[in-house]
């Protein structure tokens, strides 16, 4: 064991480093060597002590403090008026947007062509109905009305009561479906401007032949009058649909929602959209002349 030695005057102790028992907590010590054996030794050689703790202090941070002030209030209801300004800013320039998404384009010529195409498909309709070269379109009596009650005014078409079946190229067989109702279907196709005469079947009660003449000069004629009005009507629909355009540019002109450039040109176009649509009337027109003036 090391020994430490002490100097003061003349006085020199040797003290020995006291050895820990397996017994005890507190250090014993082995022996004392000393001048001055009668003499009280210190305290802390006869008081039993535990050995030191270590304890290791954390330093607290200080407790937050709020601090109140009486403009709390004011800046929570400038913050809250703040965020109301910004929502506000916000919802202007999604309207504004939106505004910007929905103007109208001068060069959405939609409508146009939309009434263009319904025109050109009513007027191919009206012509496959027309009688060509003594053949006689079935839709043609199809599409006759029958008035089923004498006592009213409500007709129903030919289709929905009788089937009309093509019998060669100058010949259509009538089926009904009831034999009360053939005499209503009888009176409804002579009625007619097919200048058509049904004839009954010999074997079936519920059957009417209706032999088709062969086409005569004034058929002819009249077949083609009828196509001529057809076509005049699809052409004055394209007009229709050419005004309602124009009308339409003209107000996005005089309210400034287009520039007068592109008004102009969106007007062109227009132009040349419907100027081909009648050029393309007229050929089915012409091609339905034809065939209608087929011997």
């Amino acid at each position: 064991m090391s020994a430490h030695t002490m100097h003061r005057g003349a006085l020199t102790r040797v003290i020995r480093k006291p050895t820990l028992s397996i017994n005890t907590i507190s250090p014993t010590p082995r022996f004392i060597t000393s001048p001055y054996r009668h003499c009280p030794l210190p305290t802390f050689f006869h008081t039993r002590t535990n050995p030191p703790r270590i304890i290791t202090t954390i330093p607290q941070q200080p407790a937050a403090q709020r601090q109140f002030s009486s403009s709390a209030a004011l800046s929570k209801k400038k913050d809250k008026n703040k965020k109301n300004s910004n929502d506000d800013a916000a919802e202007q320039t999604f309207k504004n947007g939106a505004a910007d998404s929905a103007a109208p384009d001068p060069f959405d010529l939609t409508q146009l062509h939309d009434g263009i195409s319904d025109a050109l498909t009513r007027l191919k309709d009206d012509l496959q109905k027309l009688r060509s070269g003594g053949r006689l379109n079935p839709e043609v009596i199809e599409n006759l009305r029958v008035s089923v009650d004498k006592h009213s005014n409500e007709t129903v078409k030919l289709g929905e009561l009788a089937q009309v079946v093509p019998k060669g190229g100058r010949s259509v067989a009538i089926i009904v479906g009831e034999e009360e109702l053939v005499k209503p279907v009888n009176s409804a196709i002579i009625a007619s401007s097919l200048s058509l005469t049904p004839q009954p079947d010999a074997h079936n009660a519920l059957q009417l032949n209706v032999p088709i003449p062969p086409p005569t000069k004034e058929s002819r004629d009249q077949a083609v009058k009828t196509a001529k009005s057809a076509m005049e009507k699809a052409a004055n629909s394209v007009k229709s649909s050419r005004a309602s355009i124009h009308k339409r540019l003209q107000d996005m002109q005089k309210k400034k929602e287009a520039r007068p450039d592109d008004v102009r040109k969106a007007h062109d176009q227009m132009e040349k959209v419907v100027e081909k649509a009648q050029k393309d009337i007229k050929d089915v027109f012409e091609t339905a002349k034809k065939s209608l003036e087929q011997v």
